[in-house]
């Protein structure tokens, strides 16, 4: 059992208390955030004169050659080592021997692990934003075809005025836009470096923090060694984030999935993102939108998990925060290859013009127009409500829409109305009639698009850690798969879950 400690300890530690307190099992998606730490701390070192340029080299060459390695398969990370650190430390002490020891010097596991999740949740965050930009993308190419997409809106799940589906989507379009702000304002607040921190009280090696922090691409180094190895906010306020994400898909595909029913027959999933039944040959099923809706749940729960866990811990440093990793882990996996799920999904799917309109013409949409129409001819605006409620029960008993009601039977309910009325509460006229800022008028609508086409191509993307790093002879260090190769693994493992 490989582990940086047990001077102080007379025996080895029992087999099922080392497993349960390992974390190499998980740990070990930080290898290259590991690395890359040691390397700016080993540089950091060198700088100050505690290590020298000889052993600088010595070490950067074996992190190197460890990275290269694990990146090729020809070095497996095993159980055998308590955690990364652990696996890096010892396998680099095996490399180069005793210059590899010096590499922990003026750190402790506390500001190193500290250290490699505000990383990882760093590069995590420019992946997920680039990936509901692409949302927001997908989004954008909707409303531009559907500006006069004539539907119903809803209110109560009931149908309640005439919109056009740019205007319904455009609203998805607005919380997507508040999803992107959220996480770069938790990427501008947690980006301050824990290293140097040490255990909980800082080191006696006269380290340059600052220095370190300007190597790993971060603003400036923690304020306070003890919130530095001992904070997680940033992991809350991810999960947080991700679990409105979550919620914003949940909600579309919750209407995708009534949209795609025979009742509603408003839009047609591509057969990549359905399936069928096993037993009954005509159904074609919305199943990644039932299993984006259903994994919103699991994204919540690690919310939950996360606060439940710090709600208790004293300052320090607890074990009890080594629960951070899986269920972030799961959750990043989860919301990134979800989203990547429904952009292909929306941008596949295809509108059925013609059902959206007549369910909202069948629908009595059109009803609060009739009642500004008397308003507009004198009548006062609670006559005209009950007069207009009395059309709706007279279409109701005969089974026809506003629209389809002659004449005869308006002006005998009132005399007011004339023959203008079917311009007046028509798809169209009801729609282009709103032309408030926010409202579904074309006009209106063609500026929110021309807006929204400007902000996706300034690309106010956040700042890639990646190409923060601007210390000469340090490696641009890539992540182990392509975001590509890992959504289709997730892919590829959605399908299993489906099947079995």
């Amino acid at each position: 059992m490989a582990q940086l400690w047990g001077g102080r300890f007379t025996k080895e530690t029992d087999k099922l208390v080392y497993n349960f307190n390992a974390s190499i099992s998980f740990d070990q998606k930080f290898y290259e955030q590991d690395i890359r730490g040691s390397k700016a701390h080993v540089a950091m070192l060198a700088r100050q004169g505690i290590l020298t340029a000889e052993e600088k080299d010595q070490i950067e060459a074996g992190l190197d050659g460890i990275l290269a390695d694990v990146r090729s398969g020809k070095l497996e990370i095993t159980s055998e080592y308590e955690d990364i650190h652990s696996f890096v430390e010892a396998n680099l002490i095996d490399r180069i021997g005793d210059a590899g020891k010096k590499l922990h010097t003026g750190r402790s596991r506390n500001d190193q692990v500290a250290l490699d999740m505000k990383l990882y949740v760093r590069d995590e965050i420019d992946e997920t934003d680039e990936l509901v930009k692409k949302l927001l993308e997908a989004l954008q190419k909707i409303m531009e075809e559907n500006v006069h997409t004539y539907m119903p809106g809803f209110t109560h799940l009931q149908k309640a005025q005439p919109v056009t589906l740019a205007h319904h989507v455009g609203a998805y379009f607005e919380m997507f836009v508040r999803d992107r702000s959220r996480l770069a304002d938790i990427r501008k607040r947690m980006n301050t470096c824990p290293l140097g921190a040490g255990a909980l009280a800082g080191t006696t090696y006269p380290l340059d923090r600052e220095y370190t922090a300007q190597l790993l691409g971060f603003d400036g180094p923690t304020r306070n060694s003890m919130d530095s190895v001992s904070d997680r906010d940033y992991v809350i306020e991810l999960l947080s984030a991700f679990s409105t994400i979550m919620m914003h898909m949940s909600r579309f595909c919750e209407e995708i999935i009534m949209w795609n029913s025979n009742e509603y027959r408003f839009v047609e999933i591509d057969d990549a993102y359905s399936t069928g039944s096993s037993i009954m040959p005509q159904k074609k099923n919305p199943d990644i939108a039932e299993l984006v809706r259903g994994k919103t749940g699991r994204v919540y729960g690690a919310l939950t998990s996360i606060l439940t866990t710090m709600k208790g811990i004293p300052l320090a440093y607890n074990k009890d925060m080594q629960e951070d990793k899986e269920l972030t882990f799961d959750a990043i996996d989860t919301v990134k290859g979800c989203l990547a799920l429904f952009t292909g999904m929306i941008s596949t799917m295809q509108f059925n013009k013609q059902n959206m309109e007549a369910s909202a013409k069948n629908g009595f949409t059109n009803a609060t127009d009739a009642a500004d129409y008397l308003v507009n001819h004198g009548v006062p605006f609670r006559d005209a409500h009950g007069i207009v409620g009395r059309l709706v029960l007279t279409c109701i008993d005969k089974g026809i829409s506003l629209d389809e009601l002659p004449l005869e039977e308006y002006k005998a309910i009132s005399p007011v109305f004339e023959n203008d009325i079917y311009e007046a509460i028509s798809m169209k006229t009801c729609v282009e009639k709103r032309m408030t800022i926010g409202a579904p008028g074309p006009d209106v609508m063609e500026k929110v698009i021309a807006e929204n086409k400007k902000y996706l191509e300034e690309n106010i993307a956040l700042k890639k850690s990646k190409e923060d790093i601007p210390v000469t002879g340090m490696a641009v260090l890539q992540q182990q798969y392509t975001l590509a190769e890992a959504i289709e693994e997730w892919i590829a493992s959605l399908k299993k879950e489906i099947n079995s």
